[in-house]
């Protein structure tokens, strides 16, 4: 089950303000939710399903003293139930006497951890990891990070410590892990939806299509089979911010969209396609959820 346009129950009285409350948030929430499993993808989904949780507790929860600290509390909550589930939950240890943290507000600090791809936090462990992420990238107090963690202050400040120390010990060492690259089969399809896509040659695309076709335009709408499908093309006919270049995303085949009038411009969001024999049967396209992106590990194969 996805949440779509912050689906909300028709009779809930506060329906209004969770219902910008949701909107304001998701961002936020999934660069916490994408950092600390290590995929702007899964940080998504738990974003998802993180919401999902929120509109069904919402009734019995109101009213909530601080609305923002109790969605980071579900959105923390999932997060670590994801984890758990990957069986890649690590054992948190921080001891009660650490230095104490430094100011948790220096603005060298705040970039230089802001900046650091997901990869390099998923080695930390899971109290430091949500820590800094918490502080430095998001800009949380540490009383915040205590009532979204359930840890005392001073394990925050000792999890900040070494986690901040940690990240700038892998950030400085060598990476000498080869350059992942598409396969030549998957080049050879991506390129080809690519080229039909960017020459707005959208019935050529459509032939492309398998009958049983899914779309996931994320956070907007969800369409199935071919015909249903079909009509997400004449949107892009209307738009002209965008152009589609074959890659990766985190390691995984995806066309990377950039605006055409500025061709050196960062990629804004992407797409996923997954093929069978008779054609795609599979789109997730982020247009509507551009944040997605943000602190991805991507690679262009233009």
């Amino acid at each position: 089950m996805k949440i779509d346009r912050m689906m909300l129950p028709s009779n809930a009285p506060e329906q209004t303000g969770l219902d910008h409350l949701l909107i304001a948030m998701r961002p936020r929430l999934h660069r916490y939710c994408a950092r600390m499993v290590g995929s702007v993808i899964d940080g998504e989904d738990i974003v998802q399903d993180a919401l999902i949780k929120a509109v069904q507790a919402w009734p019995a929860a109101v009213p909530i003293a601080q609305p923002e600290g109790w969605l980071f509390r579900i959105a923390h909550n999932t997060a670590l139930d994801f984890l758990r589930r990957r069986s890649r939950l690590e054992e948190l240890q921080i001891a009660e006497e650490a230095e104490l943290m430094a100011d948790a507000h220096d603005a060298t600090v705040l970039r230089e951890m802001a900046r650091l791809g997901l990869r390099l936090f998923m080695q930390l462990p899971v109290g430091q990891r949500g820590s800094v992420i918490l502080i430095d990238v998001l800009g949380c107090a540490p009383q915040e990070v205590c009532e979204i963690t359930g840890m005392s202050v001073v394990a925050v400040k000792a999890a900040l410590h070494r986690g901040r120390a940690r990240l700038r010990e892998l950030a400085t060492s060598a990476d000498d892990a080869p350059q992942p690259a598409l396969a030549p089969e998957e080049q050879e399809r991506l390129s080809a939806y690519a080229a039909r896509f960017n020459a707005h040659d959208f019935d050529a695309v459509r032939a492309m299509l398998a009958d049983d076709i899914r779309l996931d335009l994320v956070g907007r709408t969800r369409m199935r089979g071919r015909v249903e499908v079909s009509r997400y093309f004449g949107n892009y006919a209307k738009a002209a911010d965008w152009h589609l270049v074959p890659g990766l995303v985190e390691r995984r085949p995806a066309l990377l969209v950039v605006d055409p009038s500025r061709p050196d411009a960062v990629p804004s969001y992407f797409m996923l396609l997954e093929w069978a024999a008779d054609g795609v049967i599979s789109i997730r396209d982020f247009r509507h959820a551009a944040y997605v992106i943000d602190g991805a590990d991507y690679r262009l194969n233009s």
